[in-house]
C-alpha cells in the first residue's frame, strides 16, 4: 500500500511493545498492551477479546486508542522481594510501597517503563501503605500498576540488555531471598560491567549490593560511599531483630564500603558514579532523579 514503510523480517521497525495485563477465565481472556511510538511521542493501548478455540488462543477482537507520550522505551528494574514474613518467623513485613510508588512515579514521569523482578516470581507482600497519601492511593487503586506488583518476574525472563538501571527496593522483605539470589546477582552485574548500566538501592536495599561482586573480584561499593537504612536505627530490642539475618552497614564496611548517613527521617543520597544509594524512604524520589540525571548525562 502507498504510504506505508515496509521493513525486512527482523529489522526494528521503531515501535516497541509491552503486555501491560492478562486477564483469563475459563477459555476466555482479555489482554492489554501498550506499542511506543518513540519517534513520533505517541503511546497507543490495545485491547484485545481472545478466545481458546482447539487448544489455541485466537484474538476475537480488537480495540485500539493513543495519547501523546514521553515514554521512549527505556528500561528500569525494579528488584523486590517475596518474603512475607522475617526468616523463620511468623511476623510479617513486606516491600515498602511507598518506596515503589514515589520511584515508580518519579521514573514513569521522566519517560521510563518501570519492570519488577523477584528471585520467584509473582505476587509480593507490600507494607507501608497509606492511601491518605495522593501520589499512594493513585496507585493502589491502578489495575495495571496493581497488576505488574501481582506478577513480577522470574530471573529467568529478564534479558539484562533491555535496562538501563537496576533499583533496590526496601522494607525488611528486601533482607531475605534478594541479597543470596545467584541470578538476581548475576542480572545487576550484567547491566553494570556490560552494558554501562546503574545500580541503586535505597533503604533496607542496600542489603541487595552487599554481595555484588565486578569480575575482578572486588565487591562493586569497595572505596566508594553507600547509604542505606544504619545498623544503630534498628530496633535491637524488637523481636524482628532475632531473625535479621546480616547488618547491612557493618557488612558493607566490613567489606571496603564506606557506609555515611545523616540523621533520622532526612533523605541523603550517595551517587559513586554508576552506583547510587540512599537512606530511606524520603531518599526515594531523589535517587530516582539522580538516576534519570546519570543516564542523560551519559547521552549528551
Amino acid at each position: 500500500m502507498a504510504g506505508i514503510k515496509t521493513k525486512k523480517q527482523g529489522e526494528f521497525n521503531g515501535r516497541i511493545g509491552n503486555i501491560i495485563s492478562i486477564d483469563n477465565f475459563e477459555g476466555i481472556a482479555t489482554a492489554k498492551a501498550e506499542i511506543l511510538f518513540p519517534e513520533s511521542n505517541s503511546r497507543y493501548i490495545d485491547m484485545f477479546l481472545l478466545k481458546k478455540i482447539k487448544n489455541q488462543w485466537e484474538i476475537i477482537s480488537k480495540s485500539a486508542a493513543s495519547e501523546n507520550s514521553n515514554q521512549q522505551g527505556d528500561k528500569i528494574l525494579f528488584i523486590v522481594s517475596n518474603a512475607s514474613f522475617y526468616g523463620d518467623s511468623d511476623i510479617a513485613t513486606g516491600n515498602s510501597f511507598s518506596e515503589i510508588t514515589n520511584a515508580y512515579t518519579t521514573f514513569k514521569n521522566a519517560g521510563y517503563t518501570v519492570d519488577f523482578v523477584s528471585p520467584n516470581g509473582g505476587s509480593i507482600p507490600l507494607t507501608y501503605i497509606d492511601t491518605l497519601d495522593p501520589l499512594q492511593k493513585n496507585l493502589v487503586y491502578n489495575k495495571d500498576f496493581m497488576y505488574a506488583l501481582k506478577h513480577t518476574k522470574k530471573p529467568i525472563e529478564i534479558i539484562a540488555k533491555n535496562y538501563k538501571a537496576v533499583h533496590y527496593i526496601g522494607g525488611g522483605s528486601a533482607m531475605y531471598g534478594v541479597p543470596e539470589n545467584k541470578d538476581i546477582q548475576k542480572i545487576a552485574m550484567e547491566i553494570y560491567e556490560e552494558h554501562n548500566g546503574i545500580i541503586s538501592s535505597v533503604c533496607h536495599g542496600t542489603a541487595g549490593i552487599v554481595n555484588l561482586k565486578t569480575k575482578d573480584g572486588r565487591y562493586v561499593y569497595e572505596g566508594k560511599i553507600v547509604n542505606g537504612y544504619p545498623d544503630s536505627f534498628e530496633k535491637k530490642d524488637a523481636e524482628y531483630f532475632k531473625h535479621w539475618p546480616f547488618l547491612i552497614q557493618k557488612t558493607i564496611e566490613e567489606r571496603g564500603g564506606i557506609f555515611q548517613f545523616s540523621k533520622r527521617n532526612t533523605s541523603q543520597v550517595e551517587v559513586q558514579g554508576n552506583l547510587i544509594t540512599g537512606q530511606n524512604y524520603l531518599s526515594s524520589k531523589d535517587v530516582a532523579l539522580q538516576i534519570i540525571e546519570r543516564l542523560k548525562s551519559k547521552t549528551n
